[in-house]
């Protein structure tokens, strides 16, 4: 087939979508696809003209454009298949204070959170306090986010992601270790024990992709109890926000009790991502994976 891969962009998070990239073009290559790369950054113009000439679209894109859907609604428009969620519920998950509210709906535990808005009209932080968690409201990669463990450092954590142009995800602390599940078509992958190094307050972007990073775990040596629970939680959110092909949950454990924090729908694809390290224990080769992918989302388009 001949195969868009989709990277780069113009969010903060454009670095890891690149370096993903790499190794998705040297598997689809190593499949026997032809691959037409494509940098919405640079040739956005295009996209329609190039995608209409694909069989299918690979989308390795973080942030905006890409997890909020507006390159799977352009796909659709050139009537070019692709792997992952449609856009609508591509946006409705990239924007954590509504995936909070659908969690919050359907009785599933996730730590207490506000909404803060930058316009000087809006209330600031009403019923938090110190230690919090301010992350953006629609970013990820933990990039922006801001451990508060005073009431002095709120502020400037807030202002910080205000400066960005987004809205601010407030949080509070919840003490316990993280863990991580990945969907894979309609079935869960093993879970993920993520450990920070000394040095890191939190799983922190560093953290998540230096190659001395974080001590990653899989399967999570925990009871099987609790990764059913895990697990199950995670499918019942994949399919609560309409997601396909496959996705990815964290959560933070609290004296046994497992938090959802929020979910990633093009989930990270370099050397050291959780889902290709959780389809690995799956039996799953990287090529594997991908061409898993592929399957999924075009026995999607076709419904």
């Amino acid at each position: 087939m001949n195969v868009l891969l989709i990277a780069g962009g113009w969010s903060n998070e454009r670095a890891v979508s690149l370096s993903g990239a790499k190794g998705i073009e040297k598997a689809l290559l190593e499949l026997g696809h032809k691959v037409d790369f494509f940098d919405p950054a640079k040739e956005f113009k295009a996209l329609q003209d190039r995608a209409a000439d694909a069989d299918f679209a690979f989308i390795n894109l973080h942030g905006s454009p890409g997890e909020d859907g507006l390159i799977q609604a352009m796909l659709n428009q050139a009537g070019c298949p692709y792997q992952g969620a449609c856009p609508e519920s591509s946006f409705l998950t990239l924007n954590k204070a509504a995936t909070k509210t659908v969690f919050d709906k359907n009785n599933i535990l996730t730590p207490d959170w506000e909404l803060v808005c930058p316009d000087q009209d809006c209330p600031k932080l009403q019923h938090l306090s110190a230690p919090v968690f301010i992350k953006p409201n629609s970013g990820g990669s933990s990039l922006g986010m801001t451990y508060a463990q005073t009431e002095e450092q709120i502020a400037p954590g807030l202002e910080s992601v205000f400066d960005s142009g987004d809205s601010a995800l407030v949080e509070t602390f919840t003490k316990g270790y993280e863990v991580t599940c990945g969907i894979l078509g309609d079935s869960p992958l093993p879970l993920v024990l993520i450990t920070p190094p000394e040095k890191a307050e939190f799983f922190d972007y560093e953290s998540k992709y230096a190659q001395d990073g974080a001590e990653e775990i899989c399967p999570a040596p925990i009871d099987e109890g609790l990764t059913a629970r895990i697990q199950e939680t995670t499918l019942k959110v994949h399919r609560l926000l309409g997601l396909t092909g496959y996705s990815r949950a964290d959560f933070i454990v609290s004296e046994g009790e497992p938090y959802i924090l929020e979910v990633n729908t093009l989930p990270g694809m370099t050397p050291t991502s959780l889902v290709p390290k959780a389809a690995k224990a799956a039996g799953y080769s990287f090529n594997e994976l991908i061409a898993k992918l592929i399957e999924l989302g075009l026995a999607e388009n076709r419904k």
